[in-house]
């Protein structure tokens, strides 16, 4: 999704819960990752890897001039003969420390598995600073230190809130906030744009 579809969901969703929810657990995000300086990690669950999440926070990071917002991706099948990028295994969690920030992002209805809570677990204790994407219930949203639900059955899916999520932690200013339309007007002028055939070049 680039930087005019996430404006355009932006203009769609004005007005409700989800541009403040997504912008205060970014801003959460950001504060955590600059005012510490750690390092920020970043982990899924077995059957989910937020790779496309780690990709837009490199984007972000160059993009804002904010290099702690580029994350380390921890996964849970890395091997030696992978990239750099995605050789980072497990065991880095067990060696995450104070000033680090672990953001764990988790679809599954029931959260991570529990050898993956207990490395959570352990990396808070250690003094990290634990955020969660995800169900919103559970023991992973207890130990998390700031938290964004994204439950089954609500309007946007965890993809989309990943995009807002990433796309606001590179603000360098709030935008200006406009003045309240209905979501159906905001809807249909979005599909008004998506739909619309490319201009005229001359």
């Amino acid at each position: 999704m680039d930087a005019v579809r996430v404006a355009l969901l932006r203009e769609v969703l004005a007005g409700t819960e989800w541009l403040g929810a997504t912008r205060r657990f970014a801003g959460v995000l950001r504060g955590s990752v600059v005012s510490h300086g750690g390092g920020l990690l970043l982990v899924g669950t077995p059957a989910y890897e937020p790779w496309h999440l780690a990709a837009h926070l490199v984007d972000e990071a160059a993009w804002s001039g904010t290099p702690e917002l580029a994350p380390t991706l921890v996964r849970h099948d890395a091997r030696p003969s992978d990239p750099a990028h995605l050789a980072v295994g497990l065991g880095r969690l067990a060696a995450a420390r104070r000033g680090e920030t672990l953001l764990v992002v988790s679809p599954a209805p029931e959260g991570p598995d529990a050898p993956l809570l207990e490395r959570v677990h352990d990396a808070r204790r250690a003094g990290a600073t634990v955020l969660a994407l995800g169900p919103g219930e559970g023991d992973l949203t207890a130990m998390a230190h700031e938290s964004l639900a994204v439950p089954d059955g609500t309007d946007l899916d965890l993809d989309t809130v990943q995009h807002l999520v990433s796309a606001a932690a590179g603000e360098n200013a709030l935008p200006t906030p406009r003045a309240p339309r209905r979501f159906r007007d905001r809807l249909s002028r979005l599909t008004d744009r998506l739909t619309a055939p490319p201009p005229a070049r001359w």
